[in-house]
């Protein structure tokens, strides 16, 4: 299914896991939520985004061995594995959301990372929920 409107991202992040910068990736609109730390990534915030019209939700967390807050990423993860359950469960599709272990400095893999994410959309398509009301 072809997405016809600009894809709509919504990035958590640890404030040291991901560097904001004005021209992360062309073609999508992308709204950003900092954290002290990933640890901090709830269900309900991750669910809140897709309400609020995002496509997919990315989830960028420290590798886990470099977390400075010890289990910050662990936790984050299980959070993530869980909404995926109920994306699926809802007929959403799990895959719109995804966690990700990246560093601050090393914006090339973000990069990959969104664009990738861009090119699953074409495939599972715009967020159901907002079609299902427009």
């Amino acid at each position: 299914m072809k997405i016809n409107n600009t894809p709509k991202l919504t990035l958590f992040h640890c404030l040291n896991s991901f560097e904001e910068t004005d021209s992360m990736v062309d073609g999508c609109t992308i709204k950003t939520v900092k954290m002290p730390c990933s640890s901090m990534t709830k269900d309900i915030h991750l669910l809140k985004a897709f309400e609020s019209g995002a496509d997919a939700v990315l989830v960028l967390v420290c590798k886990e061995e470099g977390c400075r807050y010890a289990q910050g990423s662990i936790r984050a993860r299980k959070r993530v594995d869980y909404v995926k359950t109920i994306l699926d469960d809802i007929g959403m599709d799990g895959r719109r959301l995804n966690i990700f272990n990246t560093a601050a400095k090393d914006s090339g893999p973000i990069k990959d990372i969104i664009k990738t994410t861009i090119s699953e959309l074409e495939t599972i398509g715009p967020n159901p929920a907002l079609n299902h009301f427009n």
